[in-house]
Formats: C-alpha cells, structure tokens, sequence
C-alpha cells in the first residue's frame, strides 16, 4: 500500500514539474485580487508628450493573514514618467521603479485584506511613445498597451483617448460626446490590450530625436500566434493529457488501500467575513446621485465607497448582530453606512483522534515555506502583490533584467 501511495505522489509531484512551466497560469491557487475597473484617459500635449491619467479599483480576494496586500506595481510604458502625482488618499508613497521593468510602484496607506477594495487614481506625463513615418509618410503612430496583470483579471478596462486632430484610430470604438475616443474590454488574467492612434505628423511638435519603434515585439500586429506557436501549444496540450491520464490510473489503483486510513475527518464550516462600508450618497466624479445597491457609479464607472473596514460582531449595532448570510445590511442610522456579510463555506480537517497519521505540512493553498516542500509554483512577494509588463516595451533603452522577486520594500 505505501508503495503504491508514494508510486503516486511522485508522478503527482512529476506532473507539475512538467505541466506548470507549460500551462502557468494553471498553477494559481486561488485569485488574490480583482481589478473592478482600469481606466486611463490620455491626452497629448502641444510638445507632443501624452498626459495619462490612471484609475484603478482593486479588490483583495486573498485570504492569507500572513500576506496582506500594501503595495501594488502598475505597468507604464517606459522610465519617461514626468510629475507622477498620487490623486487618491490610500495611496502613502508613489515612485518609478525600472528595477524589473517599468513600473508605478505604490505603496498604501495600509494593510488590505480580503474583500476590502480600495481606488488608486495618479496620473504622469509620458514621453518618447510615439513613431513618424512609420505606416505611412507625414503620419506619427502611438501605438499604445496598458499594462497587464499576470495573475490579475479585470471585469473592465477602459482606455480613452482625446480625439483632438487625431487622422484614425483601431480596433473600432466609440467617440464619445466628451471629445474622446473610448475602448473597452474585459481582460482575464495575463491578457492585453493595444490601440492605436494616428495623427498628421504636424499636429503636434513630434520629433524625430524622440520616435521610437515596434517591430522587436511580438504584439506588434495584434498578437496573434504563428503557425509555429499553435504546434508546440497542440503538441504540449496532448503531452499534458497523456499525463494526466498515466496519474489518474495509478491514483485509482492506490485509493482502495488507501481509503479508510487518511487519518483525518472532514466537515464544513462558514467562514464569515463582516465590513462597514460607508458609501457616498453622490458620485465624487460626475455628482450622479448613488442608486439603492450600487457600488459603482453608471455614468462615469466610478466607485461610490467612501471606506471599508472589516468589523466584529463586538461592534455592530443590535439590529444587525448575528447575520450570517450573504447580504447588505442597514449599519446604524446613517442612511448610507452599511454592513456586508460575505459567507465562504470552509472544508476543515481534523485529525482522528485513533489515528497515529500525522502531517507536517499542509497546504491549503499555494505556500512557500522554508519548513514544507512545494510541488506547486509559487511568487512570494514580501510585501504584497503586483502585476503588469516586465519589460520596456517602447524600446527607450531602458537596461532591464530577467524577472525575479521583488526586493525588499522601499520607503
């Protein structure tokens, strides 16, 4: 019986050596965070430089004490990054970081944990993210890609851009009453978006000295595959499938002596989670007032939270006190103070107390551990969590290294 227990959990330990190099985003789990809303608004300027502005509503999902989320990385395009200005109140600390890449770095004002979703709002002036004559004669290209989040999805991106003097764009979108031309996209973890805009090159002050090109990279025509790629990709899905079924043959043959003797019982409890939230009664973007339920505003996107904190039953009014399902609840008599109850249904494990089976190492989740082997990929970020490109992807000659852990904060 051992025998066969080990035979298994080596080729378990073997198919993830193999498959998750090939499959990584398989590898995740549980998704820490959630981006509700990513809007940039881009406008360029008479010097042809482009000021960006950059709204984020993020989530923390992640329910690791250990792991809390208070710092975050946003993706911009090179280290030309002028006047950076933090707009929001959770945002302690914003800098430039070409460590790893180009990135906003970000440091909060405090600890955020699961559920709690907070809005970053900067904004900098960019530079040297433009190409002349590169399509056609007299015309300038910005060909433009928000960055991305590898381990992130976000239920909607939206890019938009002044239309002022602007010759065409692409993919197709709207312009908008306002003046811009707007995109929007709902991204899952690890994908991106570009647009692109063009203008007579006498729009603006474009300078040869500051064009730059696109051609090293492979997005450059939307990102499709070659003919190349989709081979190795059929020729590793096939590999990955013929595992798969090697392991659940040799799984099945060793669970008839196995079963009965895992040493643990299993039951089902509800973890529950509950937050004040203290919402605006207007949207602090366009002044619509907040519809009974919503969390974000319908015209303009933007959130209508004040603040969230999580709270224990010691301190919630009477009226509210042992709610335990799903839901919004009146907190008080604010009008526009409320309490979420969130409910996760939590499988635990406990060790049979006439079982001499022990574990030193279990893992709930992903977990790297000095003291615990891991067969999964793990990215143990020491502070927090952060996602986007990893390279200078307008080629401004930005020396950049092969990706690694982030180092120790900054302050």
């Amino acid at each position: 019986m051992k025998k066969r227990i080990t035979t298994a959990a080596l080729a378990l330990f073997l198919l993830a050596c193999f498959a998750l190099p090939i499959f990584p985003g398989r590898a995740r789990a549980e998704e820490l965070d959630r981006i509700l809303n990513y809007t940039i608004t881009a406008d360029v300027n008479e010097n042809a430089t482009v000021d960006l502005h950059y709204h984020i509503e993020w989530k923390a999902l992640g329910d690791d004490p250990s792991n809390p989320l208070d710092w975050v990385e946003i993706g911009v395009p090179n280290s030309h990054c002028d006047e950076l200005t933090a707009l929001s109140s959770c945002i302690e600390d914003i800098y430039y970081d070409g460590d790893n890449g180009s990135y906003v770095h970000i440091d909060l004002d405090r600890e955020y944990h699961k559920n709690e979703t907070f809005t970053l709002e900067f904004k900098f002036t960019a530079d040297y993210i433009y190409e002349m004559n590169r399509d056609t004669d007299g015309e300038t290209v910005f060909e433009f890609i928000p960055g991305w989040f590898d381990n992130i999805a976000v239920d909607k991106l939206v890019i938009r851009w002044n239309n002022d003097k602007v010759l065409s764009f692409s993919p197709t979108a709207t312009v908008e009453t306002d003046g811009y031309i707007t995109w929007e996209y709902s991204l899952s973890a690890g994908e991106k978006k570009k647009v692109s805009v063009i203008y007579p090159n006498d729009a603006f002050a474009f300078s040869e000295e500051k064009t730059i090109t696109y051609e090293d990279y492979s997005y450059r025509g939307g990102g499709s595959a070659s003919g190349s790629d989709i081979i190795v990709k059929l020729f590793s899905g096939a590999f990955f499938f013929f595992i798969v079924l090697v392991v659940i043959g040799m799984i099945l043959s060793a669970r008839q002596a196995y079963k009965g003797n895992t040493g643990f019982t299993t039951t089902t409890k509800k973890k529950i989670t509950k937050t004040k939230v203290v919402y605006y009664p207007t949207c602090k973007g366009c002044g619509a007032p907040r519809p009974e339920g919503a969390e974000n505003c319908e015209y303009c996107g933007r959130s209508f939270i004040e603040s969230e904190e999580t709270v224990t039953e010691e301190e919630i009014p009477e009226e509210v006190k042992g709610k335990d399902t799903d839901g919004l609840y009146h907190y008080g008599s604010s009008p526009n103070t409320f309490l979420r109850v969130h409910v996760v249904p939590v499988v635990v494990r406990t060790p049979n107390r006439t079982s001499s089976y022990r574990s030193s190492c279990a893992h709930s989740s992903c977990a790297c551990a000095s003291s615990c082997a891991c067969a999964c990929a793990c990215a143990c970020a020491g502070g927090g969590r952060a996602g986007c490109s990893t390279k200078d992807f307008y080629n401004t000659g930005l020396k950049l290294t092969q990706l690694e852990l982030k180092k120790k904060k900054r302050k």
